[in-house]
Formats: C-alpha cells, structure tokens, sequence
C-alpha cells in the first residue's frame, strides 16, 4: 500500500492576504502547505481522504489517472469544497464515483453541491455513488476501513484505520473507546494545528502527548497552520519516532 499527502496544510490561521511571516516566505518546499488530504493506493485501487479546495492541483501534481473513491471526515469546507473536480476522472473512467460519507457530510455537500444530487441531470457534472459511514468497518476494494470517531470540539469527526496505518486529522480529542481501535498501529497520522492552545485541533505538544500515549512505532504531524512555523525546526524539536508530515510525502507500507 502506497500513501501520499495530497496536503498537510489548513485554512486556519492563514490570513486573506499576502503573509510575511517565515514561513510563508519560506523557500523550502516543506514549508508549501496545501489543505489536508490523503491518496492511497492498493492494489490497483485509489482513494482520497477528503477533497478540499486544492484537490485539482494535488492530483494534477502527483499525476493521479484514476480515482476509485472518496473517503469523507466531515464536513468543513477545507475538506469537501475540491469534489466537484472528480469530474475528469467520471469523464476518463466513464463511470461514478464511489462517496463514503456520514449524514451530515452528505447533507452539506447536498447542500453546496446541489447540482451532482438533481434528478435534471446536467451533462458534464460530477456523478457520485452515495455510501453511508455509521462506524461500522467498510471494506473498498481489498481495503478494510475502520472508522474511528474523534472529536473536533463539538463536532464528530472520522478518522480511519487501514490495516497498521491510522489517519486522523481535525480533533482534539479521542474517546477512550476509540483509542482501543489505535492501538498496534504502526503508522499514526494526527493533526497539530500550532503551539498555542485551540478550541478544536491538538496543539503540537497535545499531539506529542497523544502519540506517546497510543504508542505507535512512528506518527507524522498534519493539518498544520503556518503558526507553527517552518518545518526544519520544527522538526528539530521532535522525538525520534514523530515528524512533521509535508506534502508529497510517500509511505511504502
């Protein structure tokens, strides 16, 4: 199984105008952060977690010819607003593509993408295959999902357990209960927004906190704002089996 972050960036804390912190200065390529998604490929098999706002320009940069399905964690727009984009691939593969979200995701993308639910079908537009989430493990192809709720202040968020590789992103906190399903992953992925205390995301050391506690063999930090700072110090300050994420990432597992 091949993973790869389409993106490990987030729309919080980025300002609407041009930044001149460091980060966003930044020439290191580690520092380019696109909003959090992930591709995952096996077998002949592609899925996307989450389709944000930059999801034509993630898979045009890693050169992706094939979509099989889309994976959904909620419903914030950093994290659906891409999926009118999954066009091309309904154009290139001549069939729908499979959507696997929970009610509130399908009730916002319902409401935002209306035009993909209509019964006047315009020709051209994205054609979906609705799948509901509820918990229960779902397989896709030859690949079993095991979702995972986390929370995101308030809000119910779904992480996903493939195998030995656990994705999370968008929470500050893990239920007792679904820790249980984390534990022995080898791979832990987990949000870490900034250093400074947030009212919906893990802070840097909050994360730390959380890895040391599910004990995974290596973690790597996503969904990471430009407050944070720039990805080779950042690194600097990280326990050997942590590290920061970056986009175009590839894990071979």
């Amino acid at each position: 199984m091949k993973i790869t972050f389409l993106g490990t960036g987030t729309s919080q804390g980025v300002p609407l105008i041009a930044c001149d912190c460091d980060v966003c200065r930044s020439t290191d390529e580690k520092d380019k952060r696109l909003r959090s998604s992930l591709l995952i490929e096996d077998g002949e098999k592609v899925f996307v977690i989450d389709t944000g706002p930059d999801f034509r320009q993630q898979m045009l940069r890693e050169d992706v010819k094939r979509l099989d399905a889309v994976i959904f964690t909620h419903e914030h727009r950093d994290h659906i607003a891409g999926l009118d984009d999954i066009r091309a691939f309904n154009f290139t593969m001549k069939q729908a593509i499979d959507v696997y979200a929970d009610d509130n995701v399908e009730k916002a993308l319902r409401r935002s993408l209306w035009y993909i639910f209509s019964t006047d079908k315009y020709p051209g537009i994205p054609e979906v295959n609705m799948h509901h989430i509820n918990g229960e493990p779902f397989t896709i192809g030859q690949t079993k999902f095991i979702p995972i709720k986390v929370m995101h202040h308030l809000l119910p968020v779904w992480g996903f357990r493939i195998n030995n590789f656990t994705y999370i992103t968008d929470a500050n906190s893990i239920p007792e209960s679904e820790k249980e399903k984390i534990f022995g992953s080898e791979v832990l992925v987990l949000n870490a927004l900034r250093r400074e205390k947030h009212i919906s995301h893990f802070t840097l050391y909050e994360a730390i906190e959380m890895v040391n506690e599910l004990k995974p063999k290596v973690a790597y930090l996503t969904h990471i704002s430009h407050q944070l700072g720039k990805h080779a110090d950042i690194e600097k300050e990280l326990p050997a089996n942590i590290h920061l994420a970056y986009d175009g990432l590839k894990l071979f597992l």
